[in-house]
């Protein structure tokens, strides 16, 4: 792996590489990107940034301030798996370039500040985080908003509404009832090869796969869960990840979504959390004489997780769609309580391992419209703010939560019910971020200005299926 411009130069020659693409994230998490020939690339290109315009970057610059720089991490450089022509992918951080300081809404900034914050602290001196992302893919996808219509239409040939179609060559048969897609054999799961395609990719780049499958839902949901590692270089994994998923599936006539819920009376995409805080090497949310064998650190952790989660969800779970996901009976984590086993909690306690290693929380809310260097950095700060401030949990929960009564319901929270209820949970409680000068206040302002735009979309809009329950009222 590169550690310095020179080793970065040196891996151009080494590989025939004849592309340098220079990407960042943006404030909502989209990978965005320039080229340009690896001949005029130097040592001081990569030291002293490459410009660009951050006027154009949704959330980013006004247009008397435009200028910004992108700095590359030489320790980010990778092959890029997806190309034809050979392509060196350099992740950048941003800059101004007046000040030489790093950019406040830069959210690879915002991360490393996150890292650097907790090593302050004196708690702990990583934050792992294992996400698992996942994803449908679908063989057709249109969709058109206008004046006088409004429509979608995805189709996939597992689903289920597809085991009566005429096809070319004849019907198979073998089709995915609604939530029976998890763990079939093929022919029943068709995605097989492609998800193998993906994860060989991935290791490619540096990313460590654990597994993959065929998820809950009709029509192509899948999950490939990586390795645990540490925030920022998680974060980065996440953006690999996700241009991986895609470029694969457009190679096999497929086109993939991150969307949390796409599909109608069916299960949606999660991307679930598992993170552990360690220092000098060893675990830090490991007791053997507590619940689940966890320390009284990472029940204060959690403690600070469904404190804050309504703000969190704003940026954890950022879209209105993402509210599609989060309802009830769907195996929707919406209880905003903690549970070794029970999947309908906020916050789970996996137990396949009784390792002090493998200690550690799964927060299940978020899902993969997020930015992944945002949403990794706000949990830990809210778990950070439990441990400063020994915020105790309620008390775990492993009965199931849809079969109680009202009220045996009764005290238990819920995650907000729409973008806009988070929107506001975040406007009303957001200190913690701002510890360790890790998120800025002109961040969030810009992020939630955006996000009330994209909500007020929508409730402008007719929704089709008001059609059905009013047209003839």
């Amino acid at each position: 792996m590169a550690q310095t411009a020179k080793d970065v130069l040196q891996m151009i020659k080494d590989n025939g590489i004849q592309i340098i693409d220079t990407r960042f994230t943006d404030l909502f998490g989209g990978w965005q990107h320039y080229s340009l020939p690896a001949s005029r690339l130097t040592e001081d290109m990569i030291e002293e940034g490459l410009g660009f315009d951050g006027s154009s970057i949704k959330g980013f610059q006004v247009i008397n301030e435009s200028d910004m720089l992108m700095i590359p991490d030489p320790t980010s450089a990778f092959i890029d798996p997806a190309l034809k022509v050979p392509t060196l992918v350099l992740i950048c951080d941003i800059i101004d370039p007046l000040e030489r300081k790093p950019y406040s809404r830069d959210p690879r900034t915002v991360a490393k500040k996150a890292e650097a914050y907790l090593k302050s602290t004196g708690i702990a001196d990583t934050s792992y985080f294992g996400p698992e992302a996942e994803f449908f893919l679908f063989s057709d996808a249109r969709f058109s908003q206008a004046a006088n219509h409004g429509y979608y239409f995805l189709d996939s040939p597992e689903a289920i509404w597809n085991a009566g179609a005429t096809v070319e060559g004849g019907n198979k048969g073998y089709h995915i009832r609604h939530k029976e897609g998890y763990f079939p054999v093929p022919p029943t799961d068709t995605l097989q090869d492609i998800r193998s395609e993906m994860i060989l990719k991935m290791a490619q780049i540096g990313i460590d796969i654990e597994l993959h499958h065929h998820e809950v839902a009709t029509a192509g949901q899948c999950e490939i869960d990586m390795k645990f590692d540490s925030l920022v270089s998680m974060a980065d994994k996440v953006q690999k990840y996700k241009y991986v998923v895609r470029n694969v599936a457009r190679e096999h006539g497929y086109t993939a979504t991150f969307m949390p819920k796409p599909l109608f009376g069916d299960n949606g995409s999660g991307m679930h959390c598992h993170q552990s805080l360690w220092k000098g090497g060893e675990p830090l949310f490991f007791d053997e004489t507590q619940y689940a064998l966890l320390s009284k650190m990472a029940q204060y952790y959690i403690g600070g997780i469904l404190k804050h989660a309504p703000a969190l969800l704003a940026i954890c779970a950022p879209t209105t769609n993402s509210y599609r996901r989060l309802v009830p009976g769907f195996e929707a984590p919406i209880n905003l309580v903690y549970s070794m086993r029970n999947r309908s909690a906020a916050i789970r306690i996996p137990t396949y391992s009784s390792s002090p290693k493998s200690r550690r929380i799964e927060f299940r809310a978020p899902d993969a419209t997020c930015n992944p260097y945002l949403a990794f950095a706000a949990m830990m700060m809210a778990g950070l703010d439990g441990i400063q401030n020994q915020i105790e949990p309620p008390a775990p929960l492993d009965v199931d939560i849809y079969e109680l009564s009202a009220e045996e319901k009764g005290d238990i929270k819920g995650t907000p019910g729409s973008l806009g209820e988070a929107l506001d949970a975040l406007e009303a409680d957001y200190e913690f971020l701002l510890k360790g000068d890790v998120f800025t206040e002109d961040l969030l302002a810009s992020y939630i200005e955006t996000k009330r735009t994209e909500e007020l979309s929508i409730a402008l809009r007719p929704h089709p299926y008001e059609f059905s329950m009013y047209f003839g009222a």
